[in-house]
């Protein structure tokens, strides 16, 4: 909790605060029998939360903790939910700080309670079901399960957003987010089932829903594992550009970080914005079909070598091409050279020609080339920089998309890169090239 900001403290204290205050005002007048079955629903909720699935490194988890919490919504009401989202303080899983235990288990509180209200403000009768519940619970029950997964998403999404520069705090896919916490609301529906069972067997009714219930944690564990593949290949290929080009180390990151940056800005789709992403670190992997002594020569370019460096988008493409998951990210890729005017590379389109992620991948890697220290030049400063995308704005970049990403900066900042340090023997083979740059030469190979 010491690397985190102020204001995320206070979100995560608030949160406590708020879980702690609706347990406190009560009331505790439950139905029979209502003490041992918080008890039951609580103990199947720290199982739930014991089996999490990480979906991505110290950032996100998982599990089916909504059909315990919203069972108990219907079985013991808002209070009696709110206490057994709290047993998520008794999970078992390694891993989270006590600031994300805290927070966890604050969140679930609230979120249990809510959606409690939320049940009985539509009509919904607490208690254990009978013949005569049906269809008529089904209503509430369903309003209730989305009440917990907007709420469930917005405080989760608030305190990530808050962590967002923390060190060690990885990005999580907006996308990524939103299919898992939305998928709640189908193994939500296991409550329900949990509270129609309570009739029959009792507290047994819990054991009867653990096989799908684990089952579906299995499902999930594929996706992210899913994932974690998706996000080792794409690293592997920057780290073999980055090997390559002394000057892409970090850049590929800063230009995918740039580029969901317009994207939000504009208001993309979550999975185009993800697919952007992975646009921006592979856009320069092309260069792994270019000659090292090209892109590691310190004096002026000739014809022969600006005509490899021209063709390194379209090399781009021929490697990652059957790479599946990439998908409009392969448009990307093969067109950020590309310029508004038409006088860009490697196919000379012009205007809405380009593809849209081309276009944004274009103003990134230009503010990030300006922004970052070369050999041969020290790093502009982040307001020399915006003024020359709006400069080349309308001839090299997509006006929109440099008022989106200014826009942005101004809001969120920019983190700009280190200085390298570099040994003396380096200083002899780094590039003394900048293609990038809006205000560098142009030339056009016009047989392309």
């Amino acid at each position: 909790m010491a690397r985190l900001s102020w204001a995320a403290r206070l979100y995560i204290a608030a949160v406590v605060a708020a879980a702690a205050a609706v347990i406190a005002w009560g009331p505790f007048t439950f139905p029979s029998n209502s003490w041992r079955d918080i008890a039951i629903l609580g103990l199947l909720l720290v199982v739930s939360e014991s089996t999490a699935t990480r979906l991505s490194p110290g950032d996100l988890s998982w599990s089916p903790n909504t059909t315990a919490t919203l069972a108990a919504a219907v079985l013991v009401g808002p209070v009696g939910a709110a206490l057994v989202g709290a047993c998520t303080a008794f999970s078992l899983r390694r891993g989270p700080s006590p600031a994300q235990r805290a927070f966890n288990t604050g969140m679930m509180a609230v979120t249990a309670y809510i959606a409690g209200r939320v049940f009985v403000a539509m009509h919904g009768h607490v208690g254990v079901l009978n013949v005569n519940s049906f269809p008529g619970i089904i209503g509430p029950f369903a309003v209730a399960a989305l009440a917990h997964v907007l709420v469930n998403y917005a405080l989760v999404g608030g305190v990530l957003w808050l962590a967002r520069n923390v060190e060690g705090t990885t990005r999580t896919s907006q996308a990524g987010m939103t299919r898992v916490l939305f998928s709640d609301l189908g193994y939500g529906a296991f409550g329900l089932l949990i509270a129609a069972l309570w009739t029959v067997v009792g507290p047994f009714a819990p054991l009867l829903v653990l096989i799908p219930l684990f089952v579906a944690r299995w499902a999930v564990a594929q996706f992210a594992e899913q994932q974690r593949a998706y996000e080792a290949t794409v690293g592997a290929l920057c780290q073999a550009v980055e090997t390559k080009d002394f000057y892409t180390r970090g850049h590929s990151d800063r230009v995918s970080r740039g580029s969901v940056m317009i994207a939000r800005e504009i208001g993309m789709r979550g999975d185009r914005v993800e697919a952007l992403r992975y646009a921006g670190m592979l856009h320069d992997v092309g260069k792994l079909g270019v000659p090292t002594m090209v892109l590691q020569k310190t004096g002026k370019l000739t014809e022969e070598e600006y005509a490899a460096i021209q063709l390194h988008p379209m090399r781009g493409l021929d490697i990652v091409r059957e790479i599946g998951f990439l998908d409009e990210a392969l448009a990307g890729i093969m067109h950020h050279h590309e310029r508004i005017d038409g006088r860009g590379y490697p196919m000379g389109l012009a205007g809405d020609e380009i593809p849209e992620f081309a276009r944004v991948l274009a103003v990134a890697d230009a503010f990030d080339s300006m922004t970052s220290t070369r050999s041969y030049r020290g790093a502009r400063p982040t307001d020399e920089a915006i003024a020359e995308l709006r400069k080349w704005a309308g001839t090299q970049f997509d006006p929109a998309f440099v008022d989106a990403f200014v826009a942005a900066i101004k809001r969120e900042g920019w983190q700009r890169p280190e200085p390298p340090v570099l040994a003396a023997d380096e200083l002899a083979t780094v590039p003394a090239q900048d293609h990038d740059d809006p205000s560098a030469p142009l030339r056009v190979i016009d047989s392309l």
